[in-house]
This record gives C-alpha cells, sequence and structure tokens, in this order.
C-alpha cells in the first residue's frame, strides 16, 4: 500500500524512496530469518505466556507476534538450547525465496486492486493466509490413511479417533521457487507438502477444521482494509509523505503515513 503511494511521487524521489523502504525491509526480515535458525535461549515460561492471548506482545526472539492463525517456527530453538550461527547458504537461499515471494506478492496485490475484490481476497488467502486448505479441508471423520486421503473430497469414514488423526495428519502449500528442486511428479508434490519446513504456515489438523470458517471473514476484513489505507494516503499530501528534508528533522510528519486498524 505504501509502495502504491510512493510510486506517485516526482522523480526522483518515487525511486529512492521505494529503494529505501525495499532495503529496510528485507535488513529486517534478514534478521528475523537469523533469529529462527539461531534462536536465543529464552525461558519457555515466557513464551508460553506471552503467547496464551493473540494480544500478546511480540515474540522476543524474532520478533513475531503469537496469534491463532501463525505457530512460532522455532520459537526456542530444540530443548530449549541456544544454537550456533545459522549457515550464510541457508539464510541466502531462504532470501532469494523471500524476494520471489515478495515479488509476487506486489504483482498480485497491483492486479488485484484493478481487477477486484474476489482477487484482492484470493491473493490475501495466497500470501498472508499460507493458502491453507488449498488442497480442500480435512475433517476429524476424514481417513487419512487411504490412498485417496489427500483429496479434497475424501470425506470417508475412519475408525481413528480425532486426537490421533491430528497428530498423524500434516500437509502445507508448497512455494515454487526457483531456488529450490521443483517437484517433477504429483507423488513428489504431495511427498513434498507432507514435509515441515518449520515456517509455522500449515493447513489445520482435523480436530482444529473449525477455524477455517472464520477464513471468509478474515479476507474481507483485509480487503477493506487494504481498500481503505489506499483510498487515504491517496489524499496525504506529497509534501506530508516526503517530509522535512532537514538534518535532525526527517522523522517529522509520518503520523499522516501510520496505517490504522484492519479491525476497527
Amino acid at each position: 500500500m505504501l509502495t502504491v503511494r510512493l510510486r506517485s511521487l516526482p522523480d526522483p524521489y518515487a525511486k529512492h524512496l521505494i529503494q529505501a523502504l525495499i532495503d529496510h525491509f528485507f535488513l529486517d526480515v534478514e534478521d528475523r530469518v537469523r533469529a529462527v535458525l539461531q534462536p536465543k535461549n529464552t525461558p519457555r515460561s515466557s513464551l508460553s505466556s506471552s503467547s496464551s492471548s493473540p494480544s500478546a506482545s511480540a515474540n522476543p526472539t524474532n520478533g513475531s507476534t503469537p496469534s491463532s492463525f501463525y505457530t512460532i517456527a522455532n520459537a526456542n530453538g530444540e530443548n530449549g538450547k541456544s544454537r550456533g550461527n545459522a549457515p550464510e547458504r541457508l539464510v541466502t537461499r531462504q532470501m532469494k525465496i523471500l524476494k520471489e515471494q515478495w515479488a509476487g506478492l506486489g504483482l498480485s496485490m497491483d492486479y488485484a486492486l484493478v481487477k477486484g475484490d474476489a482477487e484482492m481476497a484470493g491473493a490475501v488467502w495466497r500470501n498472508f493466509l499460507g493458502a491453507r486448505g488449498a488442497r480442500g479441508i480435512v475433517y476429524p471423520s476424514s481417513s487419512l490413511n487411504s490412498p485417496s486421503s489427500s483429496s479434497p473430497s475424501s470425506t470417508s469414514p475412519s475408525t481413528t479417533s480425532p486426537a490421533s488423526t491430528s497428530t498423524q495428519y500434516f500437509r502445507r502449500s508448497v512455494n515454487l521457487s526457483s531456488s529450490t528442486p521443483l517437484p517433477t511428479s504429483p507423488t513428489e508434490l504431495e511427498a513434498e507438502e507432507r514435509k515441515d519446513d518449520g515456517s509455522g504456515v500449515h493447513d489445520y489438523a482435523p480436530s482444529e477444521a473449525g477455524k477455517y470458517v472464520k477464513y471468509p471473514e478474515l479476507m474481507v476484513d483485509v480487503v477493506r482494509y487494504v481498500r481503505r489505507e489506499v483510498k487515504r494516503l491517496e489524499g496525504v499530501r506529497d509534501e506530508d509523505v516526503l517530509g522535512v528534508w532537514e538534518i535532525g528533522r526527517q522523522g517529522e510528519g509520518w503520523e499522516a503515513l501510520r496505517f490504522g486498524r484492519i479491525r476497527e
């Protein structure tokens, strides 16, 4: 949304400010990637107390805020122990993937602004909600052991209890990227979907299928929010966006750009 507003600034301000925004974004992303790959030794008691409510403060290890839609990945390391430095190869790979995701998000949101709310809701679902449920919603009564269990229409009864199916079931949407080998067959794709990539974003377990009911309402709220904020930013003067270009006063006027709450 901010990028859309910055594009309307006269040259060379638009180009330089957008680049500065991207630079700050990816510096922050790299810090969070490293925090996940090499978490500090934070007492589990503080993590459990901070994640007890959706309004809890951000996690001290990686800055992420706990919620019912996102599980903090590797919040405290394995068995509560700090890890050594993350391999630079792994960090670089993750940054390349995130770069492609950022470019895809920008393109899909730009297209949705022109195309309509339904397209934007789809972009929100894919990019912000992890495309959860893309292969269908699995309920506690679904058979997870049959060969057709990955099919969205698979709702045959099963003698397996909901508790045991929740522990057995795992599926995520695979992010196709030039930085990772692409599955060459449906079998390979399904196997990749069953692997936990440690992101904390994956389909809900059968016992949590009721959470999908909130998705349409959430997508409507986010679409309204994007439209509302884009319109509001359109009314902010260029002078207010650029701020005061004097040493020591660069932070003045930022209040006009401050985003509002998604749900008012």
